[in-house]
């Protein structure tokens, strides 16, 4: 007691805020916003929220929750009200904030009310701004020393990258749905996906940007904006690297490797950096979020939403202060004594439950193949079959199907293409079956053309006839090499997407694809069915018009003993 009661003191008499101290609760805050320029001297826009009673502003020095975004820290909206980040719940920001957090969000360079211009999409100047920003933010009188970030999707790229470049203030880290490996996330399998390749806002979008406090004006942010006129435009940017190892005419560099987070993840463990990834089950990047903490060793926690949504039925809010209350305030609350990784567990309805467990999704699961057989009717239009056995040897052929139902603009699932492709459906489950992982897809498929993209699609068909897609991948026919991963891949396969390693196809040749899908954490019940579709074009494509090819490709799934296709489920017992 009295080692403690001393430990209190000194930190009163610095204005520190004690290990040991009852969090306060602070109703209302105080708000600033000044440019503070980088080390190459680009002044960024930072809100500045400090916990606050009234007019009475936190004296004492308290941590930093620091969030670099290109959306717009503070602006109006076509309401006229005014929008910002820091005062929302979706990341805990205004809780952390009441919970004695002060909160900083800035704008990234050449985005909202910052100057200068975008070089890449989260490359290693926007990574160096953020270091300069929490070292600056570190630094200054409100702030204890001690700093965390937080995002999801952009903003849990920029907490990544920022991670990367490891400032020494930055102790821990919360990152959501965001890339491990850009290349295979972007580009996964060598085709283009929905994420990241969406027109660039109008300056117009950044001149709803409220100005700092000093622009009083808006001089400095129409100045601002201005520049930003010099971006690299985005979708241009992923479109116009094929390979991993194309170099950008742009950036006028092997871009993906700059931007791979994976090269950097042995210098975010070395500087003890505290990580604790997040994903939904319903979302595209949490098959990386999954491999983030396979290979950076943090936490995990896995709702059943979509893209960013706060999980339904778990304490969000608390779990996130919990994590920075322990690493940044020094707080013994246990939950580095927690199982690592905690996950969604649908069961088949609309319920299911949160796990707590030391292994990752999959770490547990044996694969449950089911294999892909005919009719007997070699029909383009024939079903196939999916069952625990292969067939004789066969064949299921069809042509590109290009007339795909319109998909949302910021779809980030996919809906049914059965009837596009070729399908191949099981019988109905005489019990159910608990699927935690990734799936994989083993498929040898024969083309009329040298090169054409693979979809597959795992769907669950309930007895009631509904339908949903629970897993999909992609793959170009000459990715279809499997390399040796620079990372922990947890046993999945890995395509190095390396110019030097596309094969195109001979004709008549069978290639044999391992694509990877999307995991899943779900149990199908009894009377349900297992439905696999493969076909050569997805909805989401947004550059679908540009590259389909007239004639459409003509593909064909070859199945049976010696051709094995199939796909192995992560069956958890």
């Amino acid at each position: 007691m009295a080692s403690l009661f001393r430990l209190a003191a000194i930190g009163a008499l610095l204005g520190l805020a004690s290990p040991g101290a009852a969090a306060r609760d602070y109703p209302d805050v105080a708000r600033t916003s000044v440019y503070v320029p980088v080390r190459d001297g680009t002044r960024l826009a930072v809100n500045i929220y400090r916990p606050a009673e009234g007019t009475s502003v936190a004296s004492q020095r308290l941590p930093v929750i620091f969030v670099f975004t290109p959306y717009r820290a503070r602006f109006v909206d076509d309401k006229g009200q005014t929008q910002e980040v820091a005062l929302t719940d979706q990341l805990a920001l205004r809780s952390l904030i009441r919970a004695g957090y002060v909160v900083a969000v800035a704008d990234i360079r050449g985005k909202g009310a910052s100057f200068g211009a975008r070089r890449g999409f989260q490359d290693r100047t926007e990574a160096q701004d953020g270091h300069d920003l929490i070292q600056w933010l570190a630094g200054q009188p409100f702030s204890s020393g001690k700093v965390g970030m937080i995002g999801c999707s952009y903003l849990g790229g920029s907490t990544f990258h920022t991670a990367s470049t490891t400032p020494s203030a930055l102790k821990a880290v919360f990152i959501g749905a965001t890339d491990f490996d850009k290349y295979d996330f972007v580009r996964k399998g060598g085709i283009t996906a929905q994420f990241n390749t969406r027109p660039d806002e109008p300056a117009e979008v950044d001149l709803a940007s409220v100005p700092v406090d000093a622009d009083k004006d808006g001089e400095a942010l129409r100045a601002a904006v201005a520049q930003h006129a010099a971006n690299t435009p985005m979708a241009q940017l992923w479109y116009g690297m094929p390979y991993r190892d194309s170099i950008s005419p742009l950036t006028k560099n092997a871009f993906w490797d700059e931007v791979a987070v994976y090269r950097y993840a042995k210098s975010i463990r070395d500087a003890g950096i505290a990580t604790y990834f997040w994903g939904n089950w319903h979302d595209e990047p949490t098959s990386h979020v999954i491999l983030g903490a396979a290979n950076l060793g943090g936490k995990l926690l896995v709702g059943p939403g979509d893209h960013c949504v706060p999980p339904a039925g778990f304490d969000f809010t608390g779990e996130i202060r919990r994590y920075f209350d322990h690493h940044l305030k020094g707080v013994d609350n246990g939950i580095e004594r927690e199982p690592r990784a905690t996950y969604w567990l649908k069961d088949g309805s609309e319920a299911g439950q949160y796990v707590r467990s030391e292994q990752l999704p999959g770490q547990a699961s044996e694969a449950l193949s089911f294999y892909l057989s005919g009719t007997g009717d070699e029909t383009p239009s024939a079903e196939g079959r999916l069952s625990a056995r292969a067939a004789p040897a066969g064949a299921s052929t069809f042509t590109v199907d290009y007339d795909l139902p319109p998909s949302d603009y910021f779809s980030f699932w996919p809906g049914s293409l059965h009837g596009k492709g070729a399908s191949f459906t099981g019988e109905p489950l005489k019990e159910p079956l608990k699927l935690v992982g990734f799936p994989v897809a083993n498929v040898a498929m024969k083309a009329d053309r040298p090169d054409a993209n693979v979809f597959v699609y795992l769907e669950e068909i309930a007895s009631t006839g509904d339908v949903e897609v629970i897993s999909f991948g992609r793959l170009k026919l000459s990715n279809r090499k499997v390399s040796p991963a620079p990372y922990d891949m947890m046993g999945l396969p890995w395509h190095s997407g390396l110019k030097a390693d596309a094969v195109p196809l001979a004709q008549g040749e069978v290639a044999h694809l391992s694509i990877s899908m999307m995991p899943v954490s779900r149990i199908i019940p009894a009377g349900s069915r297992l439905r696999f579709v493969v076909a050569g074009a997805d909805s989401r494509q947004r550059n679908l018009q540009e590259i389909k090819e007239t004639p459409p490709p003509q593909l064909t799934v070859v199945h049976g003993w010696e051709a094995g296709s199939r796909i192995d489920l992560p069956l958890q017992r």
